[in-house]
């Protein structure tokens, strides 16, 4: 038994039956209506096949999720408050301060600034990637409250970035828990790689997991990682050296539907 389940969602008022795996993630959707069985993980393909079989009618095409044609892109003429490209690094946490500074005096910083500097100091690297054609949107907002505090798109595919302030602390992580120092731990991992899935569902097509350590004294990787990469800060800039994924054209395409807004409102609220 390959232990996928087949879970079925309406989005844009026409079902989807999307494959999960034992852990939660989504790697394959069937569109009935396009007649196309949607890979996101190609190894995985028999499984999906079997586990579609039950649902499937008449012949489909299966493969990898394709680009957005033209014709999906023309709809993308932007109102300004859909646009999510002017955001910048940490612009939700930005509002939340100048709405709520907090008091002048406290014993213990406010844990918002050192998200914030950790989400600046990731997105300015990103951001840097813009001539080596890559874009990069910022704190892209989510279902639920939610958000992704980093999405890269470029010709080494589409990476979701989750920033963790690390400065000076060893970090361990122990799939899917993550350390700092003595502080309690917790499953971080999990959160980063359903970030990515959501993002896989809202574009349509396959986006990566990355945890980005900010300022870290000591990293410490117990076991392989299944999928997610773990970077420091310092490491984010190597993401230009990845290529051989998407073509220009495709980079363009995909950047000009992630910057929508309303794209990411049907992205569901967990997976």
């Amino acid at each position: 038994m390959s232990g996928l389940r087949v879970i079925p969602t309406w989005r844009h008022g026409q079902e989807r039956l999307y494959v999960c795996a034992t852990d939660g993630r989504n790697i394959a959707w069937y569109d009935r209506e396009a007649a196309r069985i949607n890979l996101l993980c190609d190894d995985r393909r028999e499984d999906v096949l079997e586990a579609l079989g039950p649902f499937v009618t008449g012949p489909v095409t299966v493969g990898p999720p394709p680009v957005p044609t033209p014709a999906e892109l023309a709809r993308l003429s932007l109102h300004p408050d859909d646009d999510l490209a002017p955001n910048r690094p940490g612009e939700a946490l930005l509002v939340s301060l100048d709405r709520d500074p907090g008091p002048s005096h406290r014993l213990r910083a406010d844990p918002r600034r050192r998200a914030l500097a950790a989400e600046q100091t990731v997105g300015e690297a990103l951001d840097r990637l813009d001539g080596a054609g890559w874009h990069a949107l910022h704190s892209v907002p989510l279902p639920g409250g939610d958000r992704i505090h980093h999405l890269v798109i470029g010709p080494g595919g589409l990476f979701a970035l989750h920033t963790l302030y690390a400065r000076k602390q060893k970090v361990t992580v122990a799939d899917p828990v993550v350390s700092l120092g003595r502080r309690e731990s917790h499953p971080l991992l999990r959160r980063v790689r359903a970030d990515a899935d959501r993002a896989s569902y809202a574009l349509t097509a396959e986006v990566r997991p990355v945890l980005a350590l900010v300022g870290p004294a000591d990293v410490t990787i117990t076991a392989p990682l299944r999928e997610v990469r773990v970077l420091r800060d310092t490491e984010v800039a190597g993401l230009a050296r990845l290529g051989g994924v998407l073509k220009p054209a495709d980079v363009e395409a995909l950047h000009a539907m992630a910057r929508d807004r309303r794209v990411w409102e049907t992205s569901p609220s967990g997976v």
